[in-house]
């Protein structure tokens, strides 16, 4: 069996930054363990499966691994697949079919191998609870307990957007920059979902973005990751929740990736109604970076 499969570098324009995507065509007849495996085998944060849709007008159906792990949705996969669908079949409107739901997908060419795709979330950010002991946060991400907390955001709290994430605020970029993990009793002061954790910061003092984050995940087989959608769609809910506007639609830049030389850039929309979240959206570009074939045995 022979597939056809692309890199992308996803959330950056500049290849060699972002985050990396291996999108593998014609999947669908791989069993879950083969996509499973392939996945393991790219050993990127994520990999994306391309399969026929269950409905004609939509463009694509897709699978989400990591190394060790299916997911219902994840941003930086669908931001890439979207730009290299649109790419492909020349389209600007890129539907695709995600185990969380239906994604619609705006897409705009900006050169041959790249564009900056946008897409409404699936589902709205909701609060799980709040986080674990800051005393507990500090030990784990080897900073000092009064490093937590930024602005209005003043303590660690638990959302998903479809994926779970404990959000952390720590003080500044620098604050940030030092992040260095204890990885005993990780599973512990973490125990929903995938033990996954966005740290941020607001980042008044930099010109370009709003905010600078770190994604760790071990739980997904992913160390650090360079730029996560899904957990700055969970952002978007604590940004409502505690965030400067009441009514109307603010946009916000999130820098990603930064501390392991793979800067990403993430846009994030919230829509309010009287502090209500209303809309979210995430966007981003995405470059070809690679193409090839998978070679596998019948």
């Amino acid at each position: 069996m022979q597939l056809a499969y692309t890199v992308l570098d996803v959330f950056t324009n500049k290849p060699m930054t972002g985050n990396q995507l291996a999108v593998v065509g014609k999947a669908d007849g791989l069993s879950d363990d083969r996509m499973q495996a392939i996945a393991r085998e790219f050993n990127l944060s994520e990999t994306v499966f391309v399969r026929q849709p269950l409905v004609e007008r939509h463009t694509a159906s897709l699978r989400i691994f990591t190394p060790s792990i299916e997911l219902p949705f994840a941003g930086h996969p669908t931001i890439g697949t979207a730009v290299l669908l649109g790419l492909q079949q020349r389209a600007a409107a890129v539907r695709l079919e995600e185990p969380i739901g239906l994604v619609t997908c705006i897409m705009e060419r900006v050169t041959r191998n790249s564009g900056v795709a946008r897409f409404k979330l699936p589902i709205l950010p909701e609060e799980k609870g709040p986080g674990p002991a800051i005393a507990d946060v500090a030990t784990t991400l080897g900073i000092a307990p009064d490093e937590i907390g930024c602005g209005a955001y003043t303590t660690p709290m638990h959302y998903s957007a479809g994926v779970d994430f404990y959000l952390v605020p720590v003080r500044n970029a620098e604050v940030l920059s030092r992040v260095k993990l204890e990885r005993r009793g990780w599973n512990e002061v973490y125990p929903a979902g995938h033990n996954a954790v966005y740290v941020f910061t607001e980042t008044p003092e930099e010109r370009g973005n709003d905010f600078a984050a770190r994604m760790f995940a071990p739980g997904m087989g992913i160390g650090e990751d360079p730029a996560t959608g899904a957990a700055a769609a969970a952002l978007i809910g604590l940004i409502a929740a505690v965030g400067p506007h009441e009514t109307g639609q603010a946009g916000y830049r999130l820098r990603q990736g930064h501390e392991m030389g793979r800067p990403s850039l993430i846009e994030l929309q919230v829509g309010l109604e009287d502090r209500k979240l209303v809309h979210g959206g995430i966007g981003g570009s995405a470059v070809i970076v690679a193409e090839g074939r998978l070679d596998l045995p019948d």
